[in-house]
């Protein structure tokens, strides 16, 4: 059998390996690729057989003390040739010292934890139709009309790392829309939606109380419209998962969330609605 050469994949190569996550049914946004180049452009990685691409991995560097792996994927027909494996190594050697994190398949659970990840609590998918309704409150805002640095800090309180190129990115990309909920002049919560494959998904969703967040969903549902929508909900959270149920979401499939060290207290509970499965 050939050799497996891995490197690394560049900034507008990236849309491969999503496009083999939506592929897996994995259900990516339309603007992925280029917001996920940002944060590390060497944290993606692919193997190849003879120049074919067979294998893909990213490991993105946050900062020195966190990375986030995602997007770990071998072609069917190529697996269970170890092709995988060496792939898998290669991101883990590219976070270096630093605590990885990732949302993995829950059947994988044994195997990441081989690597020495253990399980934090469950992610669960939550999707299905809701019909927008008319939702213009004084108290919502467009997101990109607030400081930038209040849902940079705030977003320091649920994310173990400062991704401060990320959200910009993530916030600003054209077709995202963002809404920010302010109480007595404090940010209370915060939200993106974008369109993906299917649908659209709002992530990240963050709100100090389940009454925010509703807010949040019904400013951002009535600015892109009806449709599929998909929401990530940690389990952890019974009142965003209360919130899912209430708008009609049924769950779609769940992935586990671990880690291979410690990592800073954060507020989960505050979490409604995660970012992204492939960085966090």
């Amino acid at each position: 059998m050939s050799d497996l050469q891995i490197r690394n994949l560049r900034p507008e190569e990236i849309s491969l390996a999503v496009d083999w996550a939506a592929a897996e049914g994995w259900n990516p946004g339309l603007a992925d690729a280029a917001c996920f180049a940002i944060p590390d452009p060497h944290g993606f990685f692919v193997g190849e057989i003879d120049g074919e691409p067979v294998a893909s991995v990213s490991c993105v560097n946050y900062d020195d003390r966190f990375a986030f792996l995602g997007f770990y994927i071998v072609r069917q027909g190529f697996r269970g040739a170890g092709h995988g494996l060496r792939i898998w190594n290669a991101a883990i050697a590219h976070a270096g010292s630093r605590v990885i994190g990732l949302d993995g398949v829950v059947a994988q659970q044994d195997n990441y934890r081989k690597s020495g990840f253990s399980l934090a609590y469950a992610n669960i998918r939550y999707g299905g139709t809701i019909s927008a309704t008319p939702s213009n409150p004084a108290d919502i805002v467009a997101l990109d009309k607030i400081p930038f640095a209040l849902a940079e800090a705030d977003d320091a309180t649920v994310f173990p790392a400062a991704r401060r190129t990320f959200l910009q990115a993530w916030i600003n990309t054209p077709g995202h829309l963002g809404r920010a909920l302010l109480r007595d002049g404090k940010l209370a919560g915060w939200g993106v939606i974008r369109p993906c494959r299917m649908g659209c998904k709002i992530g990240p969703l963050i709100a100090d109380d389940r009454a925010a967040a509703e807010a949040i969903v019904q400013a951002l549902l009535a600015s892109a419209g009806s449709g599929q929508i998909f929401l990530d909900v940690p389990a952890v959270n019974r009142e965003a998962i209360a919130l899912a149920e209430s708008l009609g979401l049924e769950p779609v499939f769940k992935t586990a969330r671990m880690y291979t060290g410690p990592i800073p207290p954060l507020r989960i509970d505050r979490v409604f609605g995660v970012t992204s499965f492939e960085l966090g």
